[in-house]
């Protein structure tokens, strides 16, 4: 069977790890082993790139953090450590001695010890005559490295294929099946939704041992939604809500370097029970109405929790599970309290743009005629949206908290009241708020300060999401995404105010989990009845959440090849994921590529046993 690239790929990490440890159960607990792992898979990792992956006060990564890693870190170039000995070789005949060799290993760069060098050398210096010939050297290290890969392949796939000798390939049985795939409607039929969910039998296995055939442990599910099911028609919009109360608040999602999506986190404050109606949409900052802002169609959420903002535990109160085009609203009754609003989005949408690299890099700032600094009329322009964005309240002012949560973003630093009394008396400032004029002389109060160098102010703008072409470009990372919340109360005039910008991972995580769990039929694996599958069919999105409930890790891997019109979060087709001892965990958001189109979802979760 041709293997797509995701799956190669998943391979050679798979191959990589199990060189390593005997099960891809297994954690890496230190740094070292991180790095092992990472050269068994042809890289050669800096210790600067290992920090990074391997932060202060990490205790252990799995399998599925060592793919994301792998990702991310680019192979080994056969001819990079070549480079680097010829740099040394004095005499440009094609050897080191061991003195000058051990003298550059132990003072530059990643020093290693003596002992090590020695190390190195007892087995790089074949003829013993105190030189290295590194060029034979460096084929000898490039060979093995490939011959290790591909020993550890070749293991993997005996392994692979001694398991469907005994107990059937569940990769083979494809769902396209009429058991197992729905019909697809032509377009002159009336868009539908179907949902089918079957253990995967295999006649095959019927002269086999129960216990064999248990093993088997896979479960298929498949629902096919419409085109165009953009509108929602069971929430209708109060006649009278342009008389509610209400607050507007804005806000943003970036996207990480490491795949993890931060957004702001609201404080909301309702002092009676009322009858509420919340929506959230992504904001358009494009003047052409024909041409709209390219996140748009980046899907959006609110959670609305009880609980503290510090604290991990929290309980779900709703979510905007309803849509409305680009728009996602829920309305219901808030009692009188204190809720936590946590703006979620799949990143379906945002992980899966390809990564666009700027032609030109525009310029930032001007000298006029008399030699003044000056910014120039695109940077401007990127300003003024960055102002749009950060502009909380939609007042056209700049509050000194709305300015801070700008400041933490690009800087990682907070404004104090003396600094900020400093900005009113030298920019333009409006009810002791910075104005749109009064953010641009600052800015260009930076790049005098700077004698015209742009690099910082280039710093700022690309942790705002922009490119060297001054453009907020889908995936770049970081890239942000503006949204509205829309905040209505029928009998009560609520607050809302922005407190935190966080990832606040593990909170969402469980309203995210809680919300599918709720709504979700659970459904057990065959042979496992303690591991759990929950897939929960929304408006625009398909979630779902596996449970394991036993008292050992369970590792699922999950195939969404047969899938179409779709993408995964996950940003891959077939992936793993490993599921620590009762506990639950958020599997994949898997949504339509194109809306327009109608999509199947086609999933099977399967139990990778323990080797």
């Amino acid at each position: 069977m041709q293997r797509s690239e995701e799956e190669r790929f998943y391979m050679k990490c798979r191959a990589a790890y199990l060189s390593v440890f005997r099960s891809s159960l297994v954690n890496m607990t230190s740094k070292d082993q991180l790095c092992i792992v990472l050269q068994q898979a042809g890289r050669n990792p800096s210790q600067n790139a290992l920090d990074k992956y391997w932060p202060p006060g990490t205790k252990k990564l799995n399998f599925d953090d060592f793919c994301e890693i792998l990702k991310k870190e680019r192979p080994a170039e056969p001819d990079q450590l070549m480079r680097i000995f010829k740099k040394f070789d004095v005499n440009c005949d094609g050897y080191i001695s061991h003195e000058e060799l051990s003298r550059i290993l132990t003072s530059s760069g990643e020093k290693m010890s003596r002992k090590e060098v020695d190390e190195i050398f007892s087995l790089a210096d074949v003829n013993k005559d105190g030189k290295l010939d590194y060029a034979e050297f460096c084929r000898l290290l490039e060979s093995t490295a490939e011959q290790c890969q591909t020993a550890a392949l070749k293991k993997l796939e005996a392994d692979a294929k001694l398991k469907r000798q005994n107990f059937g390939n569940q990769l083979d049985n494809s769902p396209q099946s009429s058991e197992s795939q729905p019909e697809l409607p032509t377009s002159e039929t009336q868009p539908r939704t179907e949902l089918e969910t079957t253990q995967r039998k295999d006649s095959r296995l019927s002269s086999r041992p129960s216990s064999a055939r248990s093993r088997r442990s896979s479960l298929s599910t498949a629902i096919t939604m419409g085109a165009g099911s953009t509108k929602s028609g069971r929430l209708v919009e109060p006649k009278s809500l342009q008389d509610w109360h209400h607050t507007l608040m804005r806000g943003c999602f970036y996207l990480e370097e490491d795949g993890t999506i931060v957004s702001l986190q609201y404080r909301l404050v309702i002092p009676e029970t009322t009858s509420v109606y919340l929506t959230i949409w992504p904001l358009n900052l494009s003047p052409i109405p024909e041409k709209p802002s390219p996140w748009m169609c980046v899907d959006t959420a609110l959670y609305v929790v009880t609980g503290n903002e510090t604290k991990e535990d929290s309980n779900l109160v709703c979510f905007t599970e309803l849509r409305d085009k680009e728009r996602f609203l829920w309305r219901g009754e808030l009692s009188a309290g204190s809720y936590l609003l946590l703006p979620f989005t799949t990143g379906c949408r945002l992980m899966k743009r390809t990564r666009k690299t700027s032609t030109k890099t525009a310029q930032l700032v001007n000298r006029t005629q008399s030699g003044e600094l000056e910014l120039t009329k695109e940077f401007k322009a990127a300003l003024s949206d960055i102002f749009e964005v950060i502009d909380l309240d939609g007042s056209g002012l700049l509050s000194l908290e709305e300015y801070n949560f700008f400041e933490q973003r690009t800087s990682g630093e907070k404004c104090d009241e003396d600094a900020w009394a400093i900005c009113k008396e030298n920019f333009d400032t409006k009810n002791n708020e910075l104005t749109r004029q009064g953010f641009l002389e600052l800015n260009l109060m930076e790049a005098n300060d700077r004698e015209g160098d742009p690099r910082d102010l280039w710093l700022t703008l690309e942790a705002m999401g922009y490119n060297h072409s001054l453009e907020m470009v889908e995936g770049t990372c970081p890239l942000f995404l503006n949204g509205i919340i829309f905040f209505y109360c029928e009998d009560a005039k609520a607050t809302l105010q922005a407190v935190h910008l966080d990832s606040g991972i593990k909170m969402l995580n469980s309203a995210v989990q809680r919300s599918i769990t709720s709504k979700a039929e659970a459904r057990s694996l065959k042979g496992h009845e303690n591991v759990l599958i929950y897939t929960y069919k929304g408006e625009s999105r398909i979630s779902s959440v596996v449970a394991n409930k036993s008292n050992q890790k369970m590792t699922v891997h999950i195939n969404n090849e047969q899938s179409k019109n779709c993408v995964s979060s996950r940003g891959m087709s077939v992936f793993a994921v490993e599921v620590p001892a009762r506990t639950k965990m958020v599997c994949q958001h898997v949504m339509a590529l194109n809306d327009q189109q109608e999509w199947t979802y086609n999933c099977v979760e399967t139990i990778i046993p323990s080797l």
